[in-house]
């Protein structure tokens, strides 16, 4: 069980476009606010299973699992690794309803919230990745890898939620656009290496939302 005590204001101000900038008193107010809202809202939830790699060519094929990881840049990202383990987590559906509702009676806090739930499902996958490394300790691991990003297929989002059976276990689902709901949920592919693994590349370039990107635009970047 993952319980959130705090969520991550520097976090939080760039998912606000506000960059480095010092939130002013009433920015502050609002901040303390809605975290309590947020945390009051989300419970967190989370799967992940391990799978020997079985084959790595124009795709990326798992024993006993029927995902195909498809595009060069997750062959690229898992080249040299033995196996993967996917993991998917969600803040499950409270926090739909809380954006929802501020969404109608006060759109300034559902912005605000909209981002520290944000930065919440992120934490929640720091503290995943925390168990993963500390049940696979003995090898080498990459950064998280979602569906999505680079030229992996977002639509594999059905197969692997059915792999890790999340919309039973956790409730969670997508549907016909491929968007996970409850909404601040993520997926994401962890390689496992015997050896160390070299620097792989992370940013902006191949992103699939740098055309759309709201911190591109303001002259930031996510990672």
């Amino acid at each position: 069980m993952i319980t959130l005590e705090s969520l991550n204001r520097i976090e939080a101000m760039r998912y606000l476009g506000c960059g480095s900038t010092p939130p002013d008193d009433n920015t502050k107010a609002l901040l303390d606010e809605c975290e309590l809202k947020v945390l009051s809202a989300c419970q967190p939830k989370y799967l992940y299973k391990y799978f020997d790699i079985d084959t790595i060519t124009s795709s990326v094929t798992l024993k006993g699992c029927s995902l195909v990881l498809g595009g060069r840049d997750i062959v690229a990202h898992l080249e040299g690794c033995y196996g993967v383990v996917i993991m998917c987590a969600t803040l499950s559906g409270g926090i739909d309803n809380l954006i929802r509702t501020l969404q109608i009676t006060d759109m300034a806090r559902a912005v605000v919230a909209n981002a520290l739930a944000s930065v919440a499902v992120e934490q929640v996958c720091d503290r995943v990745e925390k168990l993963i490394d500390m049940q696979y300790n003995n090898c080498y691991k990459t950064f998280r890898f979602s569906p999505g990003y680079g030229d992996l297929p977002i639509d594999i989002q059905k197969d692997f939620l059915t792999v890790l059976d999340a919309p039973k276990k956790i409730g969670l689902c997508t549907g016909a656009t491929r968007m996970l709901t409850p909404i601040k949920s993520v997926t994401a592919i962890i390689g496992l290496s015997n050896n160390t693994i070299g620097k792989k590349k992370r940013g902006c370039v191949s992103c699939n939302l740098k055309g759309s990107c709201q911190f591109r635009k303001a002259g930031n970047r996510c990672v």
